[in-house]
């Protein structure tokens, strides 16, 4: 087993790169507002069903998979049956399609940028630059909070901790998908 440092180091490239791939699902869910795909999939109960039975049934699979690691006493693996086409993206894939499934990030374009547009310029430009502002607000912050977790990391890496907060962040992340796919 590598040495604590190891991991921390390990951790902290998984939640950069994480980082990067949430980023690059705001950068997605910009791309649609600006050409008016979010709209049309706001506007269509059947798409925006799709979209949330897709986010919700991702979580459930992620909430599975982490309880499941729980039991062997290691971290979550990307091997054997449970495996999503873009699990070899490790931590960048985790965070697109999560940021991307996720029909609450495609509403954020919908509800809250329109406010800030002015109809008398382009909109695709000030959408950018919201995306911009934004995607750097969320760096940032999943930054500095990659940062504390692989401090916190070293010194509380114990097997019992990580079996029980495997089993929390599972549970949680089952009982999110569950409410994302049920969400009216």
């Amino acid at each position: 087993m590598p040495p604590a440092s190891a991991w921390s180091g390990l951790a902290r490239s998984d939640g950069v790169r994480a980082a990067f791939g949430s980023a690059c699902g705001l950068l997605v869910h910009a791309t649609f507002a600006a050409v008016g795909l979010s709209a049309l999939v706001m506007s269509s109960a059947r798409a925006l069903t799709v979209v949330k039975l897709l986010g919700g049934s991702y979580l459930i699979w992620l909430g599975v998979t982490t309880w499941r690691s729980a039991r062997r006493g290691a971290k979550p693996t990307t091997r054997g049956r449970w495996r999503l086409p873009w699990t070899q993206l490790g931590g960048f894939g985790q965070g697109l399609w999560s940021n991307v499934l996720n029909p609450k990030a495609a509403s954020v374009y919908l509800t809250l940028v329109p406010q800030f547009l002015t109809s008398s310029r382009p909109i695709a430009p000030q959408i950018v630059t919201l995306a911009v502002a934004h995607i750097a607000v969320v760096l940032v912050w999943s930054l500095f909070w990659t940062t504390v977790a692989a401090a916190a990391r070293t010194a509380i890496d114990t097997p019992r901790f990580r079996r029980g907060m495997s089993r929390l962040a599972g549970g949680v992340l089952v009982v999110l998908g569950v409410r994302t796919a049920t969400a009216s």
